[in-house]
């Protein structure tokens, strides 16, 4: 005599189910209903306290990572990684909790994200590039940069995408691949930067008095710095002007100011100091031929 299974035990202990008997027929409606809220219940409850204890978790790593010295660009990257993949996991809990094979649905999400992932080329890459910039840092949140035709601060490095605030506060968002597949200029890695300034004088000016008059300027401006020692230099014979390189260095957050300040207070002592300020002119000679 062969083993009963307990499945066919069970099926054998079970009444038949009359289908044709109206009241039969509500009961197991009735049985069937209240499962299936039971298990809705049960995934929203998991989804929602699932999705709470995930935001918990990700608070307290963000707070144990605050404590370190670990940059803030790579602290907000991790604490998004670590979110999205908690959230996935307890949407996969809650999906079991509704009587869905987990097993096979991993194994279709697999399938389907292999799928995606074909048709989402641009985004891999842009994943990709988030990960190559958090792990060699060409920028930090805070520093001003160049890259993919924009200047900009950086607000925050996303997974996919950098946010940018411009000069005029505009924000954009620009994708990773597109900043790590071109040139990126940081403008504020370093805490010193050069001011680049040309001045012009005429050709009938005095030249020393003009090196004087320029020295003049920048040993004024505190905010220059004299180590590295600012320049001053003779650079062209220009077709209307003989040009000075002027090149004092100062702190970063002081650029602007001193490239504006500068540039009055030469204008103001050439002035003074009675140095022209040639600007481009042409002679025009007229020839008259008698018929």
């Amino acid at each position: 005599m062969q083993h009963e299974t307990a499945a066919e035990v069970a099926e054998e202990a079970a009444p038949a189910i009359d289908y044709t008997n109206p009241d039969q027929l509500m009961v197991l409606i009735q049985e069937q209903g209240t499962d299936i809220g039971l298990k809705l219940v049960s995934a929203i409850l998991i989804f929602l306290i699932g999705r709470w204890v995930a935001k918990l978790i990700v608070n307290a790593v963000r707070k144990a990572l605050d404590k370190t010295d670990m940059e803030d660009t790579l602290e907000r990257f991790l604490c998004n990684m670590l979110n999205s993949i908690l959230l996935v996991v307890v949407i996969i809990a809650a999906i079991g909790a509704l009587g869905v094979e987990t097993t096979s649905l991993l194994t279709v999400v697999g399938a389907a994200g292999l799928a995606v992932g074909l048709a989402l080329q641009g985004s891999l890459s842009n994943f990709a590039s988030g990960v190559l910039i958090v792990m060699f840092r060409p920028y930090k949140v805070g520093d001003v940069i160049d890259a993919a035709g924009v200047v900009g601060k950086v607000v925050e490095v996303q997974i996919f995408t950098t946010v940018l605030h411009t000069p005029d506060n505009r924000k954009i968002i620009v994708p990773n691949s597109q900043i790590m597949g071109g040139i990126i200029t940081n403008i504020t890695a370093n805490d010193t930067r050069r001011v680049d300034l040309v001045f012009g004088c005429g050709y009938d000016d005095d030249i020393d008095k003009v090196y004087k008059t320029l020295q003049d300027v920048i040993n004024a401006d505190d905010r220059i710095l004299q180590d590295p020692a600012p320049t001053i230099d003779l650079n062209t014979l220009a077709d209307s002007s003989v040009n000075f390189n002027v090149r004092p260095w100062c702190k970063k957050e002081d650029y602007w100011g001193v490239y504006n300040g500068v540039t009055e207070q030469v204008k103001r002592k050439f002035d003074e100091a009675g140095i022209s300020i040639p600007y481009p002119q042409s002679d025009v000679h007229m020839y008259t031929h008698e018929a």
